[in-house]
């Protein structure tokens, strides 16, 4: 506050104005109470006061509440002291009660409220407004351009129908105005309607008195009716915006959290792609360096079978006897060609019917080694026999051309087995990313559909709850038919698998009887090939060292199908826990939605009682206003009974006392002295 006095004594030196000793003491008072309010009221503001006060209202940030009542204000001091206040901040309350305002303080006036954006309480009692018509007309223009006055008191101001009829104007205009006192006005019948009727426009104003206005009482009625349904309005839209509020909150936080789900759902799907890209890659070099072993392999077997054909040539003899088995060895790869040719038939109708036969590549790669290590035992009993009989020249002939041909047979088999794992593989990222942009579609599509559902009305979330169940209902059936699909195709390709080993061994059972009988027929022939015998050896040896190389690479690529199987299930695993985990989040918001369905009953079921009980309150009231009107009729009427008896006995006792002066003797010996 003692910048605001310094102000007022530097202004006053300024203009060359001696300061009012009054004005000064009112200002160092709020500065030690430490007020926000300044207290003028009752003192007697000249010209000059006014004006170096308007230009300390201008330059200092300091008071909130400033009174001014019954200051005897002059035309040209209030139109001064006004015009400051325009451009002034921070007072809020402004009190000029009792100062007789003329009307170029009255225009000030309206200029005032046009220009002022923070003033909320203006009181104007015992002013005379009413009189000055044009002035007053631009006030009511000020007030209806105003948009932050909250309460306005215009008591006793001598506003007639006419001053009504201009502020019902205003009252149309105005959206802030809450408050408004017009007791003990002129404002009469004609008054009352227009301002009954500004109030079914104006829906702001919860509080208008209007006592001693010579307004009918329905008329104050029906006023009071307006005041209370706008006060109810305002109550209500206070309440509607908080309870919009916590529920904009709440979504926001819904929001939030379906965001940084989805950013967590992409970031993982990114993760697992570039995993998958890895993984590519390597398979990639691991099946080029495979490749390259091959053909390295086929170069060596090549470089065998000229040799072979070295051999043949020496052993054209025994080649005759040996027709025979040649055809029949000829039979047997004609029917391996064919069953390879039906597998591979199988394998792709099999690639294009489901996903999850994953596990048939182990099944089968087990079933290979099974018959693998059956043909290294049946490979080192014909070598033993070789060593012991002289014939078997031709067995290992026969047995190296049908174990390259196992083994081109088995190449190619693993080559079809990778082709057809690299498509599995690639089908199964293909049908996992879809499922996933499918998911993350679908919890979009809800995510935007539970928002627009909550922003525009709040009772469709039941209609929401109603598709998730049934999105639910319909993803456990498509899961429950998936399942029994794939238990059925599983039943099916262990039938398919059990029915093949069964009728590969029994062709391997016959193959090894006419071997049988082939070798007794050769043993005979086999006592002159003593000497390439060995040579033979030699070479069987370099081979089956070949062939341990071979079946070392077979192993490998059989641990690598076995991890690739296994990153196979964890994947799978993996999706399926993400499906369980987005189950639940779906879950929790079918929770979090039915909870505030049930806030939001709740809170019907509270504006219900509200309102009844508010109903129940103004029924009340209103019987309670009725009855006193009641009473103030009957002691009205009893006041006008008493005054009349009052004014009999008064006249009675005026008759008497005339009566008995006249006839007493001093009014007889006062008459004659006149």
């Amino acid at each position: 506050m003692q910048d605001f006095r310094q102000t007022y004594l530097s202004l006053c030196k300024e203009g060359g104005v001696k300061p009012q000793e009054s004005v000064v003491a009112q200002i160092q008072e709020s500065r030690a109470a430490h007020s926000s309010r300044l207290d003028l009221s009752g003192q007697s503001l000249s010209l000059d006061t006014c004006s170096v006060l308007a230009r300390a209202f201008q330059k200092d940030i300091t008071f909130t509440d400033v009174s001014l009542s019954d200051c005897m204000l002059s035309e040209e001091g209030a139109k001064v002291l006004l015009t400051g206040l325009c451009g002034n901040t921070t007072v809020k309350i402004l009190d000029l009660k009792g100062n007789n305002l003329k009307s170029a303080g009255v225009e000030v006036l309206g200029t005032l409220l046009a220009c002022n954006k923070t003033l909320r309480r203006l009181v104007l009692e015992w002013n005379a407004l009413g009189v000055w018509d044009e002035a007053f007309l631009a006030f009511c223009q000020g007030l209806a351009s105003n948009s932050m006055l909250t309460q306005l008191d215009l008591r006793n101001n001598q506003i007639n129908h006419h001053g009504a009829s201009e502020l019902a104007l205003a009252l149309k205009h105005n959206t802030t105005l809450e408050v408004l006192d017009l007791r003990w006005n002129n404002i009469g019948l004609l008054g009352g309607r227009i301002l009954l009727e500004a109030l079914q426009k104006n829906k702001r104003i919860v509080q208008l008195e209007l006592a001693g206005n010579n307004i009918p009482s329905d008329t104050l009625k029906a006023l009071e009716r307006t005041t209370g349904h706008n006060s109810d309005r305002q109550s209500t839209l206070r309440e509607n915006h908080r309870k919009t509020q916590v529920l904009s909150k709440e979504i926001q936080t819904l929001k939030d959290k379906k965001s940084h789900q989805v950013l967590s759902l992409m970031e993982t799907i990114d993760s697992q792609r570039e995993e998958i890209r890895c993984s590519k890659r390597s398979t990639s070099i691991q099946i080029g360096q495979l490749q390259e072993a091959l053909n390295e392999r086929k170069s060596a077997v090549n470089s065998l079978t000229a040799k072979l054909q070295m051999t043949e040539e020496a052993l054209a003899l025994s080649e005759q006897k040996n027709h025979n088995m040649v055809e029949l060895l000829t039979q047997v790869k004609v029917e391996k060609e064919e069953q390879r040719e039906r597998q591979s038939r199988e394998r792709k109708k099999e690639q294009e019917d489901c996903v999850l036969r994953e596990g048939k590549l182990f099944r089968e790669i087990q079933n290979l080694s099974e018959t693998n290590s059956q043909l290294r035992n049946k490979v080192e009993e014909m070598e033993r026999w070789c060593k012991s009989q002289q014939h078997q020249i031709f067995e290992l002939k026969q047995e190296l051309t049908n174990s390259t041909a196992e083994l081109n047979l088995r190449l190619a088999q693993a080559e079809d087995r990778l082709e057809t794992e690299k498509r599995r593989s690639k089908q199964a990222l293909r049908d996992m990313d879809s499922l996933r942009q499918k998911e993350v579609e679908h919890v979009n599509c809800n995510l935007e559909e539970s928002e627009r559902a909550l922003q525009e009305h709040i009772f469709k979330l039941e209609g929401q709850r109603i598709q998730l169940e049934e999105e639910l209902s319909k993803a456990k059936a498509g899961c429950v038919t998936e399942r029994a699909q794939a238990k059925e195709e599983l039943g099916r390709m262990r039938a398919q698998a059990r029915l093949e080993e069964q009728e590969h061994v029994s062709s391997l059972e016959e193959k090894l009887r006419l071997v049988h009988s082939s070798l007794q027929e050769v043993q005979l022939h086999c006592s002159q090939q003593k000497q390439t015998i060995s040579e033979f050896k030699a070479k069987t040896n370099h081979q089956s060292i070949e062939v341990d190389g071979l079946r070392r690479r077979i192993g490998e690529l059989q641990q690598e199908l076995l991890g690739k199987d296994q990153e196979k299930v964890a994947e799978v695993s993996q999706v399926r826990l993400e499906l369980q985990e987005q189950i639940g989040h779906l879950q929790a918001e079918r929770t979090l939605q039915r909870g505030l369905k049930e806030k939001i009953c709740a809170l019907e079921r509270e504006n219900k009682v509200l309102s009844s009980n508010h109903r129940e309150v103004l029924l009340d009231k209103e019987s309670e206003m009725s009855s006193m009107l009641e009473k103030l009729r009957l002691k009205e009427a009893d006041i006008r009974r008493m005054r009349e008896d009052e004014t009999n006995r008064a006249s009675y006792l005026q008759s008497a006392f005339l009566t008995y002066v006249q006839g007493s003797p001093l009014g007889h010996c006062s008459s004659p002295k006149k």
